[in-house]
C-alpha cells in the first residue's frame, strides 16, 4: 500500500536516480480541467468520489470502503476494466488541495488542486502510477500510445461530465 505523500513502491524513484529506465507500465498525467462554477462546489464534489458515477460516464461503480478508502472500477474506451482502491491522504478545502494514494489494478498517487480564476475554475490534476493488472504490464511496451490515449479520453469525458453536473 502507498502511504501518504509517497511514490509507487516500485522502485521507479530510485531506478531513475541510478539511471535506469522508467518501467514502460509507470504512467504520469497531467490534465487540467477548466469549469464555470465556485471553487467549494467543485472542491465538494471531486472530493466525494460517491458522486463520480453521475457525471463521470467512465466509472462504472464506487463502493465506499471507510470513511477514507473506497473502490472503484472504470473502464474507458478499451474493453478492460480497472478495479482499485483510492485511500484519501490529504484533503484541505481552503488550500483547494486533495491527494489520494492508489492500491490495486493502478498504485500510485493523483494530487489534485482548485484554482479559483475571475469566471472559471481550474482542476489541476496529477497523476503517477504503475499499471499492475497483469494483462495491461504484458501489453505496455507495444499499447502504451493507445492506453494514454484511451485515459486521455476518460479525462476529456470527466471534465465534460462535471461540467455538465455542476450546471444543475
Amino acid at each position: 500500500m502507498t502511504g501518504i505523500g509517497e511514490k509507487p513502491r516500485s522502485g521507479a524513484g530510485q531506478a531513475l536516480r541510478r539511471g535506469v529506465r522508467t518501467p514502460v507500465n509507470r504512467y504520469r498525467f497531467r490534465s487540467l480541467w477548466t469549469v464555470r462554477a465556485a471553487a467549494g462546489d467543485v472542491f465538494d464534489v471531486v472530493t466525494d468520489p460517491g458522486t463520480y458515477p453521475l457525471w463521470w460516464p467512465d466509472i462504472h461503480g464506487v463502493g465506499r470502503i471507510d470513511d477514507d478508502t473506497a473502490e472503484v472500477v472504470c473502464r474507458s474506451v478499451l474493453p478492460y476494466a480497472l478495479t482499485f482502491r483510492m485511500h484519501r491522504a490529504e484533503q484541505d478545502l481552503d488550500r483547494g488541495r486533495m491527494m489520494i494514494g492508489m492500491t490495486g489494478d493502478l498504485e500510485g498517487f493523483c494530487r489534485s488542486t482548485v484554482v479559483p480564476g475571475r469566471r472559471t475554475v481550474t482542476l489541476e490534476i496529477t497523476q503517477d502510477v504503475i499499471v499492475n493488472k497483469p494483462l495491461l504490464r504484458a501489453l505496455a511496451p507495444v499499447a502504451r500510445p493507445v492506453f494514454r490515449a484511451n485515459h486521455a479520453a476518460m479525462m476529456w469525458r470527466g471534465q465534460r461530465g462535471l461540467r455538465g453536473f455542476l450546471k444543475h
